[in-house]
């Protein structure tokens, strides 16, 4: 029996994408991470992210959306987001 896939994982937590947004980590947990593409640039035929902004956010759902927000930065790379979000989500979950 094939085992059912949860989508794209990234360090033992769900990645996700809708449009300019990318959201990394489980609304099961405390903590989310979410991404957000604010400029790119074309390298050849591809999209290359130049400016994403990164929050760590509670996703308590009692909570307003401005007070869900922890920490949050902007990075000049997709890479540079993801480095930072792991981090800051590994951190949090642990409780530190």
């Amino acid at each position: 029996m094939a085992e059912k896939t949860e989508g794209l994982m990234y360090k033992n937590h769900p990645l996700r994408r809708i449009g300019n947004m990318i959201y990394f980590g489980s609304m099961a947990d405390p903590y989310i991470i979410l991404m957000q593409v604010k400029e790119t640039r074309k390298e050849k035929d591809l999209d290359v992210a130049t400016r994403v902004t990164v929050e760590l956010q509670r996703t308590a759902p009692d909570l307003r959306s401005r007070d869900r927000v922890v920490k949050k930065s902007e990075k000049d790379s997709l890479y540079a987001a993801m480095d930072i979000s792991t981090i800051w989500l590994e951190r949090a979950l642990a409780g530190k």
